[in-house]
C-alpha cells in the first residue's frame, strides 16, 4: 500500500469521486424524469428540491478542499517526503472524505458529517505542515526571520 508513495491514495480520491459521480448521474436522471423536470427547465432551486441533492452536493465538495490535498500530496512526493507518517496520513484523508461522502449521500446528519469534515481538515493540515517543514517555510525557518 505504500510503495507508490503519495500517489497512490490521489489516484484513490479521484477514483472516489468518480464513483461519486456515478452515483450522482444514477440517481439525479431518474429524479428528474419522475418529477417531469427538463434539463433545459432546471434551476438551482428545482434541483436542490431532487433526492439527489445530497449527492450533487457531496460531489462538489469533492472539487473544494481536496484539491488542497492533491496539491499537497504532489508537493510531498516531488519533495521526497513520502516517510510512511505521511503516506498514512494521506490514506486517512482519503478514508474521512469516503466517510463524509456516504454519510451526506445517505442519512446525512450534519453534526456527524461536520466532524467527519473536521477531522479530515485537521489531517490536511498535518500534511500540510509537513510539506511547509521540508520545503523550508516553516514559520521559524522563514527568510530574513
Amino acid at each position: 500500500m505504500y510503495e507508490h508513495g503519495m500517489i497512490a491514495p490521489v489516484v484513490a480520491l479521484v477514483i472516489w469521486t468518480m464513483i461519486m459521480l456515478i452515483w450522482l448521474y444514477v440517481t439525479r436522471i431518474p429524479a428528474m424524469q419522475k418529477a417531469k423536470l427538463k434539463p433545459n427547465e432546471a434551476t438551482k432551486a428545482n434541483m436542490e428540491a431532487l433526492p439527489s441533492a445530497n449527492v450533487a452536493n457531496n460531489y462538489n465538495h469533492l472539487m473544494e478542499q481536496p484539491t488542497l490535498f492533491y496539491a499537497i500530496c504532489f508537493a510531498l512526493q516531488f519533495m521526497g517526503q513520502t516517510q510512511e507518517i505521511n503516506i498514512g496520513l494521506a490514506w486517512l484523508y482519503v478514508a474521512l472524505r469516503v466517510l463524509h461522502s456516504l454519510i451526506q449521500a445517505t442519512v446525512n446528519v450534519i453534526m456527524i458529517r461536520w466532524l467527519v469534515f473536521m477531522a479530515a481538515s485537521l489531517v490536511l493540515g498535518a500534511l500540510t505542515f509537513h510539506a511547509a517543514i521540508a520545503s523550508g517555510l516553516a514559520w521559524f525557518n522563514l527568510p530574513g526571520h
